[in-house]
């Protein structure tokens, strides 16, 4: 069995008339990669916040490595590398000073934080940037330089909150590999995440938390087991998807069907299903049909599955991050 390298009970926290966190119980194994994820305002980075020593809990208890964090906050921090979701480096200063500045308040001597910014920077392909005001980064170059900085000091834990969000798909492909890696080396990282795929793609185990609460916690695997023997299609069609939905559920017995923003239908059952006249139905009823595919069940139909919110809410959210871009 993993050695358990963080454990947290009771956890809770309120904010004026808004209970953040109530009643948070979980464990890390060290060297897993644990991912807690949930829409906006469930409660993931109140709770990265209090694990990290940036917010006093109101109940519950912390422990890093056994070390009680409310007793010894300074000494748990040691352990910890933390890479918030916005930045919280230096835009006036360049890369490899942002590395230096990092690798100084966590005390490493001049030498070691030296060449620690310059293995970094080689690492995470920023070596040619190393000169360059971070300010003048891109979004995707300035995630890549937070991670660096909270790695500066070579911590067995790593908290990453929403580390590819507001970030173009190509940057977020690289800093997910380079989570990888650092998993694969040996790192403990706790990913708080509202992209489903990133999750199921990254983590070993995965705690669901909405509205504060922890609803379930399990290996992907096992929480995978639930889409076992379902069969999904979806159908993109002209318009009226919502009509279209009630009237397939109604022809074809054995058939969930529900609309999927804008133009969609997605169709599950426990049984294969026959898509030549699941679409001559459709069309027979006036919808143009564009595409017919079969699809394999993901850990976001768990999500919607184990807490109710639906994966279009979760998509919006997503494209909302994007938009928002933040650094």
């Amino acid at each position: 069995m993993r050695e358990t390298i963080i454990a947290v009970r009771g956890l809770a926290k309120r904010f004026d008339d808004v209970q953040a966190v109530e009643g948070v119980d979980f464990d890390v194994g060290k060297g897993e990669l644990f991912g807690f994820l949930g829409p906006n305002g469930a409660g993931k980075t109140t709770t990265i916040n209090m694990l990290t020593g940036l917010a006093r809990p109101d109940a519950g208890t912390i422990r890093i490595a056994g070390i009680d964090c409310s007793v010894r906050p300074k000494a748990a921090q040691h352990l910890m590398g933390v890479v918030p979701d916005e930045s919280n480096l230096y835009p006036e200063l360049t890369g490899m000073e942002n590395l230096r500045f990092c690798g100084a308040l966590y005390g490493l001597a001049r030498r070691d934080r030296e060449a620690r910014a310059e293995a970094l920077l080689a690492r995470f392909g920023l070596a040619e940037a190393a000169g360059r005001k971070f300010a003048g980064y891109s979004k995707g170059m300035k995630r890549k330089l937070t991670i660096a900085a909270g790695l500066i000091h070579s911590p067995p834990i790593l908290f990453l909150d929403e580390p590819t969000t507001g970030i173009d798909v190509a940057s977020a492909r690289k800093i997910r590999q380079l989570i990888a890696e650092l998993n694969a080396g040996g790192t403990t990282i706790f990913l708080t995440t509202h992209y489903i795929e990133e999750a199921e793609r990254l983590c070993a185990r995965i705690a669901f938390i909405v509205a504060g609460r922890i609803v379930r916690i399990d290996a992907v695997e096992a929480l995978m087991r639930h889409t076992e023997g379902r069969h999904v299609v979806q159908v993109e069609v002209s318009d009226g998807a919502a009509g279209l939905a009630e009237a397939v559920a109604a022809e074809f017995a054995g058939l969930q069907c529900r609309p999927v923003p804008p133009d969609g239908l997605r169709v599950e059952s426990a049984e294969p299903v026959r898509v030549g006249p699941l679409v001559r139905f459709l069309e027979d009823r006036g919808a143009e049909v564009f595409e017919a595919r079969r699809l394999r069940p993901s850990l976001e139909d768990v999500f919607v599955e184990v807490t109710g919110i639906e994966a279009a809410a979760m998509k919006r959210e997503k494209e909302r991050g994007k938009r928002g871009g933040r650094a």
